[in-house]
């Protein structure tokens, strides 16, 4: 006899379970009550509970491997929540601005196409994914310096950079605080260049230009997002690009799906009604649609399972945001008073930070070493972080290409150098409670030299 009267009623009672299971073996708020001074404190972790949960268990109930229900709920509810008209998901944050570099280099864009040997105007001082597809696909990557304590793009050097080889600006929002979006897109509309935001570090930001507030990612051309686990939210992995362009909405789901040129989901045929109709390349007409391939692309769709965990997460996330401040500001406000050995971090003008991680700079008049103030930073228990690559140019991947013209340096990149020598950051994740905060506080305060 079943033991169930229908797959409905049996999937609640697993569910059931799972929850069960996350408050018997997985819930962290005794652990973070009972948090003790030396106690590990990472720079990032998931922050989830059984829903998530039961969530993924729903989805893997399904087996449905690859995108399906879940992804198309998330994608939905993400769009609507950042306020954009097309929102995909892809398989990382690397990913998304592997597609979002990708679709600008499509004929279809005519005079605006990226080719080899265009130039695209970035920072030296950022993460290796922002510039690895300006240099995959042949186009130069224009290296500006950043400004500190903000560490993003320096807008004054923009003009100094362009060229008539100039076709786009494409930058990482810095751990959360928002690059000069008002000065780097006066610049790109006045020169016609896309702008591309890579948001990966700053979901939940928010800048004002003339009054308007919008989310950051969407104030440029095309925005990507990562959900990888130290990140605002996750979903193990995975990562979106978005848009309100409806030909680059086209190219990033041909890039995305094989380059082809159907634009019918997996399991679909036909929506068009023109499947064998068509005559595309040198192919014979009525070859089937749904196998012409109009780009040279990747598979890079996300799974189902994780997307069922990242609708679950959306639900949270604005009160992720929220902490995430919270934690920033209280760290903020207990170190003020030791700004004569390090450079507090700054937030942009006109803009509302979902903070990624809190940026500290030791100053070097002071004597002290970056290096010998994580040490001891990590010798208790609390995990640091430097500012990704510091000056690209000077990390191995560079070493066959250095000083060659197959990149382009404006001005000194002084700022770049500074923070490979100086900055590190520590995290601010909304795991985080004012205890561990206090604690963290108190152990960066004795790592300069001021018990």
């Amino acid at each position: 006899m079943a033991k169930w009267k229908n797959e409905a009623e049996a999937r609640e009672e697993i569910k059931s379970l799972v929850g069960e299971f996350y408050k018997e073996f997985k819930d962290p708020v005794e652990s973070k009550e009972n948090f003790k001074p030396g106690d590990r404190i990472s720079y990032a972790s998931r922050v989830y509970d059984e829903k998530e949960m039961q969530s993924l268990t729903d989805a893997m109930l399904d087996f449905w491997l690859t995108t399906g229900r879940f992804s198309k709920e998330f994608e939905k509810s993400f769009a609507e929540w950042i306020r954009v008209k097309y929102a995909h998901l892809v398989n990382s944050g690397s990913s998304a601005n592997l597609i979002a570099f990708s679709v600008l280099t499509a004929p279809e864009l005519g005079d605006r196409q990226i080719k080899k040997g265009d130039e695209v105007i970035t920072v030296a001082c950022g993460f290796p994914t922002t510039i690895n597809p300006i240099i995959q696909y042949g186009a130069i990557p224009v290296f500006l310096d950043v400004t500190v304590p903000q560490y993003n793009i320096d807008a004054e050097q923009l003009e100094a950079a362009y060229t008539e080889k100039t076709k786009a600006v494409m930058i990482a929002h810095t751990l959360g605080n928002p690059f000069d979006l008002k000065a780097v897109k006066e610049f790109c509309d006045k020169h016609n260049l896309w702008l591309v935001e890579d948001n990966c570090d700053a979901l939940g930001s928010k800048y004002t230009i003339d009054g308007e507030t919008r989310f950051t990612g969407t104030w440029g051309d095309i925005g990507t997002s990562s959900f990888y686990p130290p990140h605002h939210m996750t979903m193990g992995e995975g990562g979106a690009v978005y848009t309100n362009n409806p030909l680059l909405n086209r190219l990033i789901l041909s890039y995305r799906d094989w380059g082809r040129d159907c634009i019918c989901v997996s399991g679909q045929d036909n929506l068009c009604g023109h499947r064998w109709d068509g005559q595309f390349g040198e192919l014979p007409v009525g070859y089937d649609h749904k196998y012409t391939y109009s780009h040279f692309g990747y598979n890079l769709k996300v799974t189902d399972l994780q997307a069922a965990v990242g609708v679950e997460q959306l639900k949270k996330f604005p009160s992720f945001i929220e902490r995430r401040k919270h934690n920033w500001a209280r760290l903020h406000a207990a170190l003020e008073d030791i700004q004569d050995k390090i450079i507090l971090p700054e937030p942009a003008e006109n803009s509302d930070p979902s903070w990624f991680g809190f940026l500290i700079s030791v100053r070097p008049e002071t004597g002290l070493n970056r290096n010998d103030v994580t040490k001891y930073i990590e010798s208790k228990n609390v995990q640091t972080r430097l500012l990704f690559s510091g000056n690209i140019i000077k990390q191995p991947c560079f070493n066959e290409i250095r000083g060659t013209d197959a990149y382009r340096v404006v001005g000194n990149l002084e700022n770049s150098d500074f923070v490979v020598n100086n900055t590190f950051w520590v995290g601010v994740y909304p795991g985080m409670t004012d205890t561990m905060i206090d604690y963290m506080a108190q152990v960066i305060k004795e790592a300069v030299g001021n018990k």
